[in-house]
């Protein structure tokens, strides 16, 4: 009894002590992850005279919300999307973002890139449309996940991935079309077309009175109806057909 008494008071009654300070020493081994959420600002729309910066997951964290199950389930080395963008490739977060940045580019040609994460076809042609972007610095690439932004696709009449429109300031929309890496050709000859530098009678066009309104009949921008006749495509008449 003396020796067993004696334990209890050198090292805790009954031994629990013991096994609770282990238990204690291997949890500081676990800590528990936090997530440190910070808020982040849109980035310009104003590409006239600046050199766009390439996206990165930082920079879409606000927008996150609006991510699909299959996106979220993913790991992040299969974000094949992300890899290789270049300086001039930016991602299109809304309808509003996409209307501002094509008001807001001049007389820089620009490329509607629609993709989807789960699109076989998008991946396989993805590097090359970023070796083309690379060696077209001039021209502005607006990717946009139509797994996220799958009603605005549908208000512009996007139904087969990966698809193209291609832009140009006062001229507005050039050519839309859908291509595979085995059809990559046909946007080798859009680009070479529309690609060469020259300048518009007027400011960016950006989307026709059609496709503002199918964007506002899907509950994607809301504008007045009225102002679709008249419609003028800069920035500050768009700002003033805001409701």
């Amino acid at each position: 009894m003396d020796a067993i008494s004696s334990l209890g008071t050198n090292h805790g009654i009954s031994g629990f002590s013991l096994f609770s300070q282990e238990i204690q020493s291997k949890s500081k081994l676990s800590p528990i992850m936090s997530l440190d959420l910070k808020e982040h600002s849109m980035p310009s729309t104003d590409f006239t005279n600046q050199t766009l910066t390439a996206f990165s997951p930082s920079s879409v964290a606000p927008f996150q919300a609006k991510t699909t199950s299959s996106s979220i389930g993913m790991s992040r080395g299969m974000r094949w999307w992300e890899k290789s963008i270049k300086q001039n490739m930016l991602e299109i977060y809304s309808a509003n973002h996409l209307v501002d940045s094509l008001l807001n580019a001049g007389d820089r040609l620009v490329v509607l890139d629609f993709y989807s994460p789960g699109c076989g076809g998008c991946k396989s042609l993805h590097p090359k449309i970023c070796q083309l972007a690379e060696s077209n610095p001039n021209v502005m690439f607006l990717k946009v996940n139509q797994e996220e932004l799958r009603t605005m696709c549908h208000g512009l009449n996007v139904h087969v991935l990966p698809f193209f429109k291609f832009y140009r300031g006062a001229e507005g929309k050039l050519c839309s079309f859908s291509c595979t890496i085995a059809t990559i050709n046909k946007f080798k000859k859009a680009l070479d077309k529309h690609g060469s530098e020259r300048s518009s009678l007027g400011p960016a066009k950006g989307l026709d009175a059609k496709d503002l309104a199918a964007l506002v009949s899907v509950g994607e921008l809301k504008l007045n109806p009225n102002s679709f006749e008249n419609y003028q495509a800069t920035e500050e008449q768009y700002q003033k057909m805001v409701l």
